[in-house]
């Protein structure tokens, strides 16, 4: 019986991985997303701006923290992009 139990708990846990999975893909995508949105607001606000205030913006430890967080966030996407595809590998199997 133990085994019985064990083999039942098992399946449980491999039925919801994949709607963890799809869950935890929603959320990403959603982050990401948001991201993009504000990165393009962000964009079209120093677009605005006067070359002198836009040259002295850019300057700045913020502008080089955004820029940098902005590569990281694309080095996020393309791990978003291989967690789909294992997640489908996994549903197929």
């Amino acid at each position: 019986m133990p085994n019985d139990e064990a083999n039942s708990a098992e399946a449980n846990t491999n039925d919801r991985d994949p709607n963890q999975a799809e869950l935890a893909h929603s959320i990403i995508e959603s982050l990401l997303e948001h991201t993009r949105v504000v990165s393009d607001l962000i964009a079209v606000m120093a677009q605005a701006l006067d070359s002198d205030t836009t040259r002295a913006l850019t300057q700045t430890a913020q502008w080089q923290a955004y820029l940098e967080s902005r590569r990281g966030m694309e080095r996020t996407r393309e791990d978003v992009e291989k967690f789909v595809e294992i997640c489908n590998q996994t549903k197929q199997d």
